[in-house]
C-alpha cells in the first residue's frame, strides 16, 4: 500500500505540469484555474454540507482562516506561477525541477526561522541541489528560443509560496481532516482566481475541446489525485517520504513532458537531474542523527515538538518528530 500511494501521488503530482502544459495553448492561467477550481470548490462544498460534517465540528473560526491562508499560498499562489511559467514557455520538466527544490529550501530555513540545526552535509546537499537546478535550467534557456530569461524565476515564487505554507501549516495544532482542509483550500482558490479571471476579463471560457480536457485531467488528476495524496501521505508517513518523493517529480514530469510535447532532453538535462537526486540522498543522510548522541530530555515546551523536515536533525531523546502534516496530530 506504501508503494502504490507513493507511485500515484509521484504520477499524480506529476500530471499537474503536463495539464498545464495541455491548457497552456488555449486560455490564460486565470481562465483555466478558475474553471478548474469553481466546480470543484461546489461539490466539495455540497459534499461537506450533506456527508461530513462532523469533520467541522471542532472546528474555530481562526482554524479556517488558517487552512484558508495556507490554501491561498499552497495553492493559489503556487499554481498560478506554475501555469504562467509554462506558458511563458519554460518546459515542464524544468519547472517541476524549480519546484521541487521546496524541501532543500524550507530545510535552509529552518536554521534561521524554526532555530534548528542543519549539518554540514545537510548544506552541502542544499548547494548540489542548486547546482541541479542551475544545469537543467541553463539547458532548457539555450533550448528554448524566444523565452525570456526572467521567465525562469516565476517558478522560484511558487516555489517559496509552498515553503511558506509548509510552515504555516506545520506550527498549526489542530487536527485538520483532508477533506475539510481540500474543501476549504479549494474554495478558496476558486474565489482568488474568479477574482483574478473577472479582474482581468477572462472568465468566459474558450470554445477549445482541448481547454475542457485540460480542465478534466487537473481536477480528476492533479486535485483530487495529486493535492489530494499529498495531504494524506503527509498525515501517514510524515513529511520526510513527501519531501523525498517531490525530487522525484523532475525527472518523471521531464520524461514525460518529453514524450508528450517533445520538450529539450538531451545529456545536461539528464546530468542535471541526477544531480538534484544526488542531493536528496546526501540531505537525507545528513537528517539522521549520530547513533552515539546523548541522550536529553528537551524542556517541557518542546517535547514531542521538534521539526519533522529531513533537513532538521531532531534533538537527542525526542520521542517523535513534528512537521507539516505529522501522523499523529
Amino acid at each position: 500500500m506504501h508503494f502504490l500511494l507513493s507511485a500515484a501521488f509521484v504520477l499524480c503530482w506529476s500530471s499537474g505540469f503536463i495539464g498545464a502544459k495541455l491548457g497552456a495553448g488555449s486560455a490564460p492561467a486565470a481562465t483555466l484555474l478558475m474553471w478548474r477550481f469553481l466546480p470543484l470548490a461546489a461539490v466539495l462544498a455540497l459534499v461537506a454540507a450533506t456527508a461530513a460534517r462532523a469533520s467541522w465540528r471542532d472546528l474555530t473560526a481562526r482554524d479556517l482562516a488558517r487552512q484558508a491562508a495556507i490554501g491561498a499560498l499552497s495553492q493559489s499562489g503556487y499554481l498560478f506561477t506554475v501555469y504562467s511559467a509554462i506558458q511563458l514557455g519554460v518546459s515542464s520538466g524544468t519547472t517541476a525541477l524549480i519546484d521541487g527544490t521546496q524541501p532543500l529550501v524550507a530545510g535552509a530555513l529552518a536554521g534561521p526561522v524554526l532555530h534548528q540545526y542543519v549539518s554540514r552535509r545537510q548544506w552541502l546537499g542544499l548547494c548540489l541541489g542548486l547546482a541541479g537546478v542551475v544545469l537543467v535550467t541553463t539547458a532548457d534557456a539555450a533550448a528554448g528560443a524566444g523565452v525570456s530569461r526572467w521567465a525562469y524565476l516565476v517558478p522560484f515564487l511558487g516555489m517559496s509560496s509552498l515553503v511558506a505554507a509548509t510552515f504555516l501549516e506545520g506550527r498549526s495544532r489542530t487536527r485538520v481532516a483532508p477533506s475539510v482542509a481540500m474543501t476549504v483550500h479549494c474554495t478558496t482558490s476558486a474565489v482568488l482566481f474568479t477574482a483574478l479571471a473577472a479582474g482581468t476579463g477572462a472568465v468566459r471560457p474558450p470554445a477549445a475541446l482541448s481547454f475542457w480536457v485540460a480542465v478534466g485531467w487537473l481536477v480528476a488528476l492533479s486535485t483530487f489525485g495529486g493535492y489530494g495524496l499529498y495531504w494524506l501521505i503527509l498525515r501517514r508517513f510524515g513529511v520526510t517520504e513527501v519531501n523525498t518523493l517531490m525530487f522525484l517529480m523532475a525527472p518523471v514530469t521531464a520524461l514525460w513532458g518529453a514524450a508528450m510535447f517533445g520538450e529539450p532532453f538531451g545529456p545536461q538535462t539528464a546530468a542535471g537531474l541526477a544531480v538534484g537526486l544526488a542531493a536528496v540522498a546526501l540531505v537525507r543522510r545528513g537528517a539522521t542523527p549520530p547513533a552515539a548522541a546523548p541522550a536529553a530530555h528537551p524542556p517541557p515546551r518542546a517535547r514531542g515538538r521538534t521539526s519533522g523536515h529531513p533537513l532538521v536533525r531532531p534533538r537527542a531523546g525526542d520521542g517523535r518528530l513534528r512537521g507539516v502534516g505529522r501522523p499523529g496530530r
